[in-house]
């Protein structure tokens, strides 16, 4: 899912969601280019907390070929920190990887495919949909429309029947085994939103609280009847011929509203 206008991305353009669009050569190229700029100095701890949002970053306190190997082995890139016109520091970065429902976060959850979501998910000692916790549903939906549905297995795959309807529709699916049944998960990306940032007028937003509250005033609370305990009289006898893809749970498409959150981000002790 990497955008198109990723090489015009310089440190001061950098945030917490396209961070996860480019990759270690290109954090040390923006450094490397950013470090000679007058203000560098009074905003480089800022550019490092954003960096490290995606990245594992450590400092090389031992400059030797023998360690740089160590650290190269291990996955890292080298890059420079220019301190001065007479000193620099030597830093290894490598992105972090997503690998656990736990690796998820709002930042990150536009920049992975549907394929690698559900490889996550599978991950995930596979228990389905319904062993990831509310808060990981919900960064889950946040980037993907989700259905998942529970068959027998020799129903799954019917012609005409769910499993169909979403491949044709560019759904990618996990199909998650549970004895004689299977639990299908469907998953597909979300369009990206730009979104548009408006001009803050307090004399507006105390027009409208004025007229929600003059609303709330005026409406009474509809009765919400109580079938709690209504009998139920289907008590028909169950009947494999009458097995329906409808007559099993199914969760329908769902489009959360877009939340403006901000996940916490993976623990990481070493600084930049």
């Amino acid at each position: 899912m990497a955008i198109s206008n990723k090489k015009a991305l310089t440190l001061k353009t950098l945030t917490k969601g396209n961070v996860w669009d480019v990759q270690e050569n290109d954090i040390i190229r923006m450094w490397e280019t950013g470090s000679k700029d007058s203000d560098f100095k009074d905003s480089a701890n800022h550019y490092r907390e954003i960096i490290k949002t995606a990245f594992t970053v450590e400092d090389i306190k031992v400059d030797t070929p023998e360690v740089l190997k160590k650290y190269e082995d291990r996955g890292f890139k080298i890059g420079t920190i220019r301190i001065s016109d007479k000193e620099s520091q030597r830093f290894a970065i490598k992105k972090k990887p997503i690998q656990r429902v736990t690796d998820l976060t709002y930042e990150n959850i536009n920049h992975i495919s549907a394929s690698k979501l559900l490889e996550v998910i599978e991950r995930n000692f596979g228990g389905g949909w319904e062993s990831l916790s509310q808060s990981i549903q919900d960064i889950i939906e946040h980037g993907f429309d989700i259905s998942t549905t529970t068959l027998p297995t020799t129903m799954l795959k019917k012609k005409g029947g769910m499993y169909e309807k979403k491949l044709d529709d560019g759904y990618e699916v996990l199909e998650i085994p549970k004895g004689t049944w299977t639990e299908a998960i469907f998953a597909k990306e979300k369009p990206r939103v730009e979104r548009v940032h408006t001009v803050f007028d307090p004399d507006a937003e105390d027009e409208e609280k004025r007229r929600l509250e003059d609303e709330d005033s005026d409406e009474d609370l509809p009765d919400i009847p109580d079938n709690y305990n209504d009998d139920d009289d289907d008590d028909d006898a169950f009947d494999d011929d009458k097995l329906t893809e409808e007559s099993y749970r199914t969760t329908v498409d769902t489009n959360p509203e877009d939340l403006d959150l901000s996940a916490a981000d993976v623990a990481d002790d070493e600084e930049f």
